[in-house]
């Protein structure tokens, strides 16, 4: 299988690090109707219509940090009827990101990793002087999809399914080459 993806960033979200002034940068993303087709064919959803994020990119250390909102509109299939469901997201996006010289370095003698139980996330890593923040973007997207989009008013009862049915067990049938005194 190959992977149809290239290397070419889906939205345009790059920052350079020696670009940041001391009191940090706006980013303003807005993803064009063939972003938004890519985002969703990537997601394997329906259809993103909208997709905004607002950011503040400031120095962090010798790294960055990414703090803002997104909103977007996504559509996907409603897992009982089918029907398009849509969802509009207004979600926090907050990333920390370090360079990769200061990336944990696993030891032999210390398998261990570290974990900063004040942070809300792991940071992430990068090399060079540039960070494309599409990736942050898109993931969190991916997180706030609903997983089990339901049309409005629509239950699993509608389709005669009860969830009180007795659950038939795989092995049913074997029950049958029982002997009456329940020997094989």
């Amino acid at each position: 299988m190959t992977d149809d993806r290239t290397d070419a960033p889906l939205l345009d979200a790059t920052v350079r690090i020696d670009n940041i002034p001391s009191e940090g940068r706006s980013l303003d993303v807005v993803a064009t109707r063939e972003q938004c087709a890519a985002i969703a064919e990537r997601l394997g959803i329906s259809a993103v219509e909208r997709l905004e994020a607002r950011l503040n990119v400031t120095r962090l250390r010798s790294g960055l940090r990414a703090l803002g909102r997104l909103e977007a509109v996504t559509v996907q299939p409603c897992v009982v009827t089918f029907e398009p469901v849509r969802q509009v997201m207004d979600e926090e996006v907050e990333r920390l990101y370090l360079p990769s010289s200061e990336a944990p370095k696993p030891s032999a003698a210390h398998p261990e990793v570290f974990v900063d139980l004040e942070s809300s996330e792991l940071p992430d890593y990068f090399d060079g002087h540039e960070i494309d923040l599409s990736e942050a973007i898109i993931e969190t997207v991916a997180l706030a999809l609903d997983p089990y989009p339901r049309a409005e008013g629509v239950s699993v009862e509608d389709l005669g399914i009860s969830a009180q049915d007795e659950v038939v067990s795989p092995f049913a049938g074997l029950k049958s080459l029982l002997d009456p005194d329940g020997k094989p």
